[in-house]
């Protein structure tokens, strides 16, 4: 059995904010993560300094993604190999685990289960797998499907998640289609720069490198409402910014800013290449957080250090668009910027605070102290990350034997 979970810790919804998918996600052995048992709500900030480990918690989420839109070999290849995901540490573990528990637009809950283990010569295979939506689950062990999801069920594979196959199954294919549609962004200022091709534009890539084509798309939707959204908020962070448009350059795209210049009777127009990194990045932000308002598919939205490039005049608006978007869909960010959290606003459930000693990752919501400090506005978040106080209740980060991926044993 996993370690029980205090009243505070398990899911929340708070009052104004759209219910999360996921509830809860337990990791085990992935990166420099040993273990890990966090609740998440509609917005969570994972907070921690450069190297603790934060991007290798929304990594394992992405993992999910990837391994359902192309193949569970191609997502654990584009990060080196199964030997770089599973935790390396002087008890050589073998396997990595991920249980993510979700809750459907339905209603309906459930929970999805996987350990991946490592063979010679850079093989893997899943050794056990389970998911479970309301009364109906499935349960597959190295390829052979142990308890169907149906009474004719399709075959499993060793070497992919057997997600894939049950989705063709009316039960399972909303958990296939959420999990595939979420967006985890890295954005690259060097690609938003860059001259694009251009695709349908429904979901940012990860880099940005299609972000001219989904701003089109955004224009073209509910009247352009969600494009003069993401124009208001970016000409707050850049003041002298009037907006931005897609533009065709033979069979590419790219970005053509209007800003006002001193001294010109009209905005002047300048392309993608001549904008600042922090221009960029946060038009790159804006659009991941509301594209949301139109692609209703997108349930889970994560972005690592989102204030990187940015002024820090610029972190209350930054925290305004997180909070705005979270509206739409479930938003988990990285940061280590004590003025992206110094806002009173910032309740103890949407904190959670990584460390890392001696190459192991902590992840745990802030101890009692901390979470008292923060209910009584003595403090905000902000200023304890500052003074180097926003710790993870160690007491709640469960004990590796202890912590168990399944529901009970095959």
């Amino acid at each position: 059995m996993s370690s029980p979970q205090s009243s505070w810790q398990t899911s929340f919804h708070l009052p104004g904010s759209r219910t999360p998918f996921l509830t809860r996600v337990r990791l085990r052995n992935y990166r420099s993560i040993e273990v890990c048992d966090v609740n998440l709500g509609p917005l969570t900030f994972l907070v921690g300094p450069n190297g603790s480990g934060k991007s290798n918690f929304l990594d394992a989420l992405r993992l999910i993604t990837d391994a359902l839109r192309t193949s569970l070999d191609h997502a654990l290849r584009d990060r080196g190999g199964v030997q770089e995901v599973r935790r390396r540490s002087s008890g050589h573990p073998t396997h990595f685990g991920i249980h993510i528990d979700f809750q459907l637009p339905s209603g309906e809950t459930g929970y999805l289960s996987f350990r991946v283990g490592a063979r010679s010569h850079g093989d893997y295979v899943v050794q056990r797998e389970e998911c479970a939506v309301g009364d109906t689950r499935y349960r597959v062990k190295e390829g052979d499907v142990v308890q169907k999801p149906a009474q004719v069920a399709p075959p499993a594979s060793a070497d992919r998640l057997y997600l894939v196959n049950a989705a063709g199954l009316p039960e399972f294919r909303p958990v296939f289609d959420m999990l595939s549609n979420m967006g985890f962004y890295n954005l690259n200022p060097d690609q938003l720069r860059a001259l694009q091709p251009p695709d349908k534009g429904e979901l940012l890539a990860r880099d940005g490198f299609n972000l001219s084509s989904v701003l089109e798309r955004l224009e073209k939707q509910n009247n352009g409402t969600t494009k003069q959204r993401i124009e208001e908020y970016l000409g707050r962070i850049v003041p002298s910014l009037q907006g931005v448009d897609p533009k065709r350059v033979g069979h590419m795209e790219t970005l053509e800013f209007r800003q006002s210049v001193e001294g010109a009777k009209e905005p002047l127009r300048f392309p993608a290449i001549n904008m600042s990194d922090g221009t960029l990045r946060a038009l790159g932000i804006l659009v991941a957080l509301f594209q949301t308002r139109t692609e209703h598919r997108i349930p889970v939205v994560g972005i690592e250090e989102p204030e990187s490039a940015l002024h820090p005049a610029a972190a209350g608006i930054l925290r305004d668009a997180l909070r705005d978007g979270s509206q739409h869909a479930q938003v988990i960010v990285t940061s280590h910027s004590p003025e992206l959290l110094d806002d009173p606003s910032i309740v103890p459930e949407e904190l959670v605070s990584v460390v890392a000693s001696q190459g192991k990752t902590k992840i745990a919501r802030v101890d009692e102290a901390t979470r008292s400090v923060l209910r009584d506005k003595l403090y905000t978040a902000g200023e304890l990350l500052k003074a180097n106080q926003l710790v993870p209740d160690l007491d709640a980060v469960p004990e590796a034997k202890q912590m168990q991926l399944w529901e009970r044993d095959l």
